[in-house]
Formats: structure tokens, C-alpha cells, sequence
């Protein structure tokens, strides 16, 4: 055992946030429906979300019988709205290839659209108690600081990371499907990206960066997310008309969403490629 193992799942079992895909009644689906809203959103952004994704599609089964376009629509303000996309096609091949229930091998669950290598790690481990490297931002971070004493990560995991990762991981299953959550709580509650609270830490004293004085990092430029008159932003207010009209759109709709001409046709013509839109006349959009 790592002597970083006991006092972090000492706090994670005191401090733990009250999540509803953390409970003990959470399904599997529950689980996996979070990950896939958490990507890139903040917890607070998700709750509502889950919660009404869940009443209206408590299974699989219920959100693949629906059209995708219904998916687009009660995906509302979340953003990259091709997560709901991809979440009603994983839905339809665990109705047709796992009889309706999400699976808890690693192996299964990324073979499923839109489930990469972090999706099936964290599904198998929170939902499953399966013992996986679950890397997340708040997680490599963490372990950035505690032990490799920078004050951020690489950009992407590195096999040098993925392996240092690997031998913190506890032995048995459920300790370590503890260990990664606690890990991930850990860098989202006090080990954060902008106000570490380094007195409120459990492995304050044992930290390789603030032992070394909390050096300033030297990396590459981290960079920040532009969003004022994106094509994010574009997409996002064309995508809202879509949403709230519950039928097809006339194309002076979306003129009147964003009136720049140039920007308005491209991210139009992505979001047809995208398949998150479909021209259903010579001037009339809707959701698929």
C-alpha cells in the first residue's frame, strides 16, 4: 500500500459530495449517463440534467426507442452536443449486443460508440467496482503534484503518467475503484487548478510540490477557452433555436440567432455534418 492510499480515502470518506451516480441505489446507466455529461461540464451544470435524463429514460432501452433528435433536445445547454449524440448510439448497441444492461467489462464497454479509454475505465470502476486506471484532469493533477512535484500535468497522459498510475493503484478491486474516485474528489475539492487549498490537504505532508515550495510550472502555455463569438458560441445559438421550436425552423430564424452571414453558414453546414441538424427543406432545419 502507498502511504498516499489511507489518508486520502480517510478524507474522501469524510468529505465526499452527495452525487446522485455515487449512491448506493445508483444504476449502472445512472453511471454511465454522468461520465458522458461530465465531459467538459462542471458537477454543478450536470445535476439537473441527470436527474431529468433519468426520469424520462431510466435505461438504455428507453432513450434508444426515442429519436436522436429528442436525445439533441433534452441535452439543452450542457454544450458539445454530440455527447448525446454518441450516448443514444452507445444505448442502441447495449440493447442490441447486452440485452438492455450496461456492461462491466472494460472490454465490452469500449467497443460501445462514443466510449473511449477513460469513459470504459471509470463506468467499469464506479459502477462495477472493477479495478481500472481512471485518469481524469483533477486525477493527473493530483498525482502531478503529490508525487512528480509539478504544478500541472502534461497535456495528454504520457506512459510515464498511465505507469505511475498504474502502481498507486490498490490491489484489491473495490479499494481501488475507492482509491479513484478519491483521488478525482480530491483534485475537484482542494487540489484544484487555480486555489490548491494545501492546508486542507491529507497528504499535505508528503507532497513532492509544496515541499519543493510549490514551484511555478514551466510547460507548454496552458491554454484557455475562448467563447465570445466562437464557433462554439455560433453553433450553440443556432442549436437553441432547433431546441425550443419543436418543429422545423425557418432559415430567418437562425439569421436572427447570429446575423454574421459567413460564420452563421459554416457552423450551419458542421452541424449538418455533425448529423446534429437535418435540412428538411429549401430553407426549413430541424433536430434529426
Amino acid at each position: 500500500m502507498s502511504t498516499l492510499h489511507a489518508p486520502i480515502l480517510d478524507w474522501y470518506a469524510a468529505h465526499q459530495r452527495d452525487l446522485p451516480w455515487r449512491r448506493p441505489e445508483a444504476s449502472p446507466w445512472s453511471v454511465m449517463v454522468s461520465e458522458f455529461m461530465l465531459q467538459q461540464t462542471p458537477v454543478a451544470r450536470v445535476l439537473g440534467p441527470h436527474e431529468a435524463w433519468l426520469t424520462r429514460w431510466p435505461t438504455p432501452a428507453a432513450l434508444a426507442a426515442e429519436p436522436t433528435g429528442e436525445a439533441v433536445r433534452a441535452w439543452g445547454r450542457l454544450g458539445y452536443p454530440r455527447r448525446a449524440l454518441r450516448l443514444h448510439a452507445a444505448a442502441t448497441a447495449i440493447v442490441e449486443r447486452h440485452d438492455g444492461e450496461v456492461p462491466a467489462a472494460y472490454e465490452d464497454l469500449v467497443a460501445l460508440p462514443g466510449v473511449g479509454d477513460y469513459t470504459a475505465s471509470a463506468i467499469a470502476s464506479f459502477a462495477f467496482g472493477r479495478r481500472h486506471v481512471v485518469l481524469d484532469t483533477n486525477v493527473r493533477r493530483v498525482l502531478a503534484r503529490a508525487v512528480s512535484g509539478v504544478e500541472f500535468p502534461t497535456t495528454a497522459p504520457t506512459r510515464a503518467e498511465r505507469d505511475l498510475a498504474t502502481g498507486l493503484l490498490p490491489d484489491e478491486a473495490p479499494v481501488a475503484a475507492e482509491w479513484a474516485v478519491a483521488v478525482m474528489e480530491l483534485g475537484a475539492l482542494v487540489c484544484t487548478a487555480k486555489s490548491p487549498d494545501c492546508g486542507a490537504c491529507p497528504v499535505r505532508d508528503q507532497c513532492a510540490w509544496l515541499l519543493a515550495g510549490r514551484p511555478a510550472y514551466d510547460g507548454p502555455p496552458r491554454r484557455g477557452q475562448a467563447w465570445d463569438g466562437t464557433d462554439r458560441q455560433c453553433r450553440g445559438r443556432l442549436m437553441a433555436v432547433l431546441r425550443e421550436a419543436h418543429g422545423p425552423v425557418h432559415v430567418s430564424s437562425l439569421v436572427a440567432a447570429w446575423p454574421d452571414h459567413v460564420q452563421r453558414e459554416r457552423c450551419l453546414a458542421s452541424l449538418l455534418a455533425d448529423q446534429l441538424m437535418v435540412q428538411v427543406g429549401d430553407e426549413t432545419y430541424a433536430l434529426p
